[in-house]
């Protein structure tokens, strides 16, 4: 039972640092300028593509590839939003 409880609360400190992480990035894309976010998001599809090569032949699960794509997608949406 200890076990499970440690898998969970490691769990829960992993979705807290994404959380973080992702309101960090979301920041980040927001505050560059155009030409600088732009440039940003060409490199990050470039390096999306390298990750889904890796993940493609990798045991991993589709919970976690779909959370991927996912989440590529709604970067790539804040990066190409109209920001004030």
């Amino acid at each position: 039972m200890k076990d499970l409880q440690e898998t969970t609360e490691r769990i829960c400190e992993l979705k807290g640092s994404l959380i973080a992480l992702d309101a960090l990035m979301t920041a980040v894309l927001h505050a560059l300028p155009d030409d600088a976010r732009h440039e940003v998001l060409e490199r990050f599809v470039v390096h999306a593509e390298v990750a889904r090569t890796v993940l493609l032949h990798v045991p991993i699960s589709e919970h976690t590839i779909a959370a991927f794509e996912h989440d590529i997608g709604r970067y790539l949406a804040i990066g190409h939003a109209p920001h004030d």
